[in-house]
C-alpha cells in the first residue's frame, strides 16, 4: 500500500502558477505533518498552466532549503480529478478559491476552503511580485497555517 492509500487526509494547496506559495505550502505541510507523525498525503498545483513542468521559483527553493524543509515539486495545473482523489483543498487566497470552486465538477468530494481560513482568515500574498523578504513571510505564514490546519485535523481546535 502507498503512503497516500493508508492516509488520513490527501491535501491540495493551490495558488495561480505554482512556483512560489503553494509548493512552498506543499513542503512545509508535509514536513510539519512529518514531524508531528500523521500520514497526510500531500501535493500542490495552480490554477492556470503558466508554468506547468518547472521546479518552484529559485528564492522557494532556496527559503525552504535555509529552513531544512525539503522541497520537490513540478507545476501542475487543477485537474477535474484533483476535486474527488483529495479531501482537502486549500487555495491561498479568495481569487484562487473562487476559481477553484467556478470550476469544480458537481461529483466534487474534497473540502475546498480559503488555507487562511484555519487560522485568521487572510489569504498569503504572492510573494512573486515583493522583495525576497516576501518569501520568508510566505514560509512563516505556511508554517502557522499548516499547524493550524493539522490542528482542526487532529482535533485540536
Amino acid at each position: 500500500m502507498s503512503a497516500s492509500e493508508t492516509s488520513i487526509a490527501k491535501v491540495l494547496v493551490v495558488c495561480l502558477g505554482n512556483i512560489c506559495r503553494s509548493p512552498m505550502g506543499e513542503a512545509v505541510l508535509s514536513a510539519t505533518a512529518k514531524k508531528r507523525g500523521l500520514n497526510i498525503a500531500v501535493d500542490s498545483c495552480g490554477t492556470a498552466g503558466y508554468h506547468v513542468g518547472e521546479e518552484p521559483d529559485d528564492v522557494t527553493i532556496t527559503t525552504c532549503k535555509k529552513h531544512k524543509i525539503p522541497i520537490n515539486h513540478r507545476a501542475r495545473q487543477l485537474a477535474r480529478s484533483d476535486f474527488t482523489e483529495f479531501t482537502h483543498i486549500l487555495a491561498s487566497d479568495s481569487n484562487n478559491l473562487r476559481d477553484i470552486k467556478r470550476v469544480a465538477p458537481d461529483n466534487a468530494t474534497a473540502e475546498i476552503k480559503l488555507w487562511g481560513s484555519y487560522l485568521d482568515g487572510k489569504a498569503i500574498p504572492d510573494p512573486w511580485y515583493g522583495s525576497l523578504s516576501g518569501f520568508e513571510s510566505t514560509f512563516e505564514q505556511c508554517t502557522a497555517l499548516s499547524n493550524a490546519f493539522l490542528d482542526q485535523l487532529e482535533g485540536k481546535q
